[in-house]
């Protein structure tokens, strides 16, 4: 009988991750995934490529959690070794797995590549093993389970095979283990801080313990996690849209620009692709980090039409048309000249809708009037142009003064297309 799973501890291994070589990402996405399961992670933690801290670590772990997931430390070497030392914590023998030869010999038979003896390792399983193939690379992923139901669970370390084995095959299998379901939704909010938004809503709904709101922020917006846990996931969900729904009677729903989208830019288009209309940029402070935010997003090129970067002053009047008596008269960061370049934008590349930027980034630059950190964002339409100043601290370093800049921009983008019928 399968023993339920509430709580979870993620261990990643090798000795890359604790040197700082490779950013670990794996703990954050098994982190999310498990919490849609209904599972918490009490614990993340990295141990090198050592057979004995690897065994002390494996041990402590299972004696505190229900399921521990291990990643890394699969592969053909001499310092992979996470499943031979798990065989000893489970006091398993090692064996060869058959169907894993087989499907490693047929992956670099296709591959054209010569098989080294090392490589049959990956196919070496410990006795009573589950195996998940492995369809993106050539170590199979397993799990193992204990005389109390507790489970471990192995994964490759690239993410790249470990996100489709832990979405295809574990999250399956540990299905039936779980009690409950845990869901989240994601209200986005732009043009109010943390701080603000955290003193507007009311304390019940922030205490509250079932669902959880937790705010979070991010470069340039406030994210609201709603989390509720329920035996099924449509009374979880219904859970949160009840808070949502509070949460929009509340002074932050006018800075609401969307509910669960992974960005302002994915907002974007999906509603320029809805509306089969276009886009095109002219940035000058940004330096082409807002056409580089929208043609990451798959699907972008019905959308986006094209872009140009005037980092200087005479191609603003080159490429986009702005007058050089207005950019004289005004000043280059100015409303004005935002403007000039977002009309010009739209004309030239013939779209529906232009964003432009001007300003100081710095480190230098900037005037008394306006400062480093002041940057002018237009957006265009065929019957619209709107041109907002907007200010971050010149304390804050280049690059977030950029990011943050970029994200308004497309924000702007966002309401007065949501204004345009």
């Amino acid at each position: 009988m399968n023993q339920t799973i509430s709580r979870a501890e993620i261990l990643c291994v090798g000795t890359e991750l604790l040197m700082g070589d490779i950013v670990n990402t794996n703990a954050a996405y098994l982190s999310r995934r498990l919490a849609t399961l209904g599972i918490g992670v009490y614990r993340q933690s990295v141990v090198g490529d050592n057979r004995a801290r690897l065994a002390e670590d494996l041990r402590v772990a299972l004696s505190r959690a229900d399921l521990v997931i291990t990643s890394g430390g699969l592969g053909p070497t001499a310092d992979d070794m996470t499943k031979e030392v798990a065989a000893e914590v489970f006091g398993r023998k090692m064996h060869l797995h058959e169907p894993s030869l087989a499907r490693i010999e047929r992956y670099f038979a296709a591959t054209g590549r010569e098989m080294t003896p090392n490589n049959r390792k990956q196919a070496m399983m410990p006795e009573g093993a589950t195996v998940f193939q492995n369809d993106y690379g050539t170590a199979p992923a397993l799990a193992l389970t204990n005389e109390e139901g507790k489970v471990l669970v192995m994964l490759p370390g690239p993410p790249r095979e470990l996100e489709p084995l832990f979405c295809e095959q574990v999250e399956p299998f540990l299905q039936p283990r779980c009690a409950a379901v845990l869901f989240s939704r994601n209200v986005h909010i732009c043009g109010m801080g943390e701080s603000a938004v955290e003193s507007v809503l009311p304390r019940e709904l922030l205490d509250g313990a079932n669902p959880t709101v937790a705010p979070y922020c991010v470069a340039g917006e406030v994210r609201l996690r709603v989390t509720a846990k329920a035996a099924d996931k449509e009374s979880a969900m219904a859970l949160c849209d009840k808070a949502v729904a509070r949460i929009r009677k509340t002074p932050v729903s006018p800075y609401i620009y969307a509910i669960d989208t992974p960005s302002p830019e994915a907002a974007l288009i999906g509603l320029l692709r809805e509306r089969g209309m276009t886009v095109a940029t002219a940035e000058s402070c940004t330096g082409g980090l807002i056409a580089k935010r929208l043609t990451d997003v798959a699907g972008s090129s019905a959308a986006v039409v094209g872009g140009a970067v005037t980092y200087q002053t005479h191609t603003k009047t080159q490429l986009l048309g702005v007058p050089a008596d207005l950019i004289e008269e005004k000043g280059v960061v100015s409303a004005d000249v935002a403007a000039q370049m977002a009309r010009g934008a739209r004309e030239k590349f013939d779209a529906d809708l232009a964003i432009a930027t001007t300003g100081y980034a710095g480190p230098g630059g900037g005037t008394d009037k306006e400062p480093v950190g002041t940057v002018y964002i237009a957006v265009a339409s065929k019957t619209r142009c709107t041109v907002r100043r907007f200010s971050a601290s010149p304390l804050r370093d280049r690059a977030y003064i950029r990011t943050v800049a970029a994200t308004n921009a497309i924000l702007d983008a966002l309401h007065l297309l949501s204004d345009v019928q």
